[in-house]
């Protein structure tokens, strides 16, 4: 394929300043926040309207050239890398809040508003309502690859994941046809496609509007720092709330290694001989926060723990939040890259995920810290490591694979919020079976026949290399 005509005609498409062709500017999309990297791309392009991107399907189409959407990058499972080079459909001009609808509480967003930002617009309008999905990259992640993974975040455990805050999508099939699906009303009628949308990874289609909940912002928060001597007596504190009848909004834990990183990188003031914490945040309203503070720590009080402390407000908590917010900045002090594995347990089984965790690092000879959204078991252990040291990604990589495998063995999956992309599309098969599998797949070339719409993920690579033979 001749690479000006290429050029020439996505710029018939989009417009010249709007398609990246420098090898440089190309270079740069080929990865993402993982340890993967993609193949050399004929063209970046940025679309602004849902209609440029029909036109850019079907091109892809009609000459059998693979593309991949992609947001700001943020995603760790390689989800939207370029694994078969073709063209990258690059959705950071498509930043609109379209609309913020408080009497019915939803918003009308395009895939490239950044999480953060969409809060803070519903926010400006002057009342108190909220997109509540906060996953720890919402400073610069965007909508649009939060539904793609179905991200998590902090408030998952009290308000639930992206998928429960999703309305309706605007998206692009394979075939170049706009499509809706769900809406502003609450109850549709018919299949949930919305629902198999969401997680989708890209695979489908490409997302081009977004309809999401709006939920009303609590009267009162609380948070909470509560320190334990070790990662086992946080753990079982996580389970200890839940069972005495409190949901808080949130509660993240940190071990000792990691409170350590932050620490030097923001200085929190963790004392010496605490061996993990927990963040909690309460909400609801004001005449319950007292009590429910006060039940919050007799429970603490039962797992040996160290010290409890309370910040009241929103603001005065962001001192608290800091330290789990500032978690995967200050691993680059540990070392040159880090590696994130993203899996999930039932809460009752992470101080046993915990210790498993433990255990693999230490036959791997590898350092890990741990984070965790541990209100819902979504675990984050995180390996320091060099790609620069002979072997270091090898035995990274295997161990990530075992501490998936020990997940789904205690009730869980091999993935939280990240999703499955190139990272983990092996280890599917720890959980479905080869007929589950197919059922998927089926789905898939459903929609796209040709497999050209981000395409060889998900599926372990052995059952693509049989289905390509």
């Amino acid at each position: 394929m001749d690479i000006n005509t290429v050029i020439a005609d996505l710029e018939a498409i989009v417009g010249p300043q709007h398609v990246l062709r420098s090898r440089a500017e190309r270079a740069v999309y080929g990865y993402d926040a993982s340890v993967f990297r993609g193949t050399e791309l004929l063209a970046v392009v940025l679309p602004t309207t849902a209609e440029q991107i029909s036109r850019l399907v079907v091109w892809c189409r009609d000459h059998g050239v693979p593309y991949v959407a992609r947001g700001t990058g943020t995603g760790i499972s390689g989800g939207a890398i370029p694994t078969h080079g073709g063209v990258v459909i690059e959705l950071a001009l498509m930043n609109q809040v379209l609309e913020v609808d408080l009497a019915n509480r939803l918003a009308v967003v395009q895939p490239g508003v950044v999480n953060q930002d969409l809060k803070r617009s519903v926010q400006q309008h002057g009342y108190a309502y909220t997109y509540v999905p906060d996953p720890g990259s919402q400073v610069v992640s965007t909508i649009g690859g939060n539904v793609a993974t179905n991200a998590g975040g902090m408030h998952c455990l009290k308000y639930g994941i992206t998928g429960n805050h999703i309305l309706g999508l605007e998206m692009v099939l394979p075939d170049g046809d706009i499509v809706t699906v769900g809406g502003k009303a609450v109850d549709q009628p018919g299949a949930d496609l919305t629902g198999l949308l969401v997680g989708s990874e890209g695979t489908l289609g490409i997302v081009t509007k977004i309809i999401v909940r709006l939920l009303q912002m609590p009267e009162a928060v609380t948070t909470h720092l509560a320190l334990f001597k070790t990662v086992d007596d946080a753990a079982n504190t996580v389970s200890g709330i839940i069972s005495s009848g409190l949901l808080p909004a949130a509660m993240e834990l940190l071990d000792k290694s990691i409170m350590q990183a932050v620490d030097k990188a923001v200085h929190i003031g963790f004392p010496a001989e605490a061996g993990a914490a927990l963040i909690i945040e309460l909400d609801g309203f004001s005449d319950d926060m007292a009590r429910n503070a006060d039940r919050v720590a007799e429970v603490c009080k039962t797992h040996d723990v160290i010290s409890f402390e309370t910040e009241e407000g929103i603001e005065a908590g962001q001192r608290l939040w800091l330290s789990r917010r500032a978690a995967f900045g200050a691993m680059a002090r540990l070392d040159t890259d880090v590696y994130i594995v993203d899996g999930c347990v039932p809460r009752t089984q992470l101080p046993e995920a915990l210790r498993r965790v433990t255990a693999i690092a230490e036959r791997y000879d590898l350092p890990i810290v741990n984070v965790a959204h541990a209100g819902d078991g979504n675990l984050h252990p995180s390996i320091p490591f060099s790609k620069r040291r002979a072997g270091d990604i090898e035995r990274v990589l295997e161990a990530g694979r075992e501490i998936l495998e020990a997940c789904v063995e205690l009730g869980g999956s091999i993935t939280g919020e990240h999703g499955v992309g190139m990272e983990k599309q092996n280890e599917m098969t720890l959980m479905f079976t080869p007929t589950e599998l197919q059922v998927m797949r089926r789905i898939k070339l459903a929609h796209d026949p040709d497999d050209l719409c981000n395409p060889k993920k998900i599926f372990p690579l052995s059952m693509l290399a049989e289905a390509a033979s």
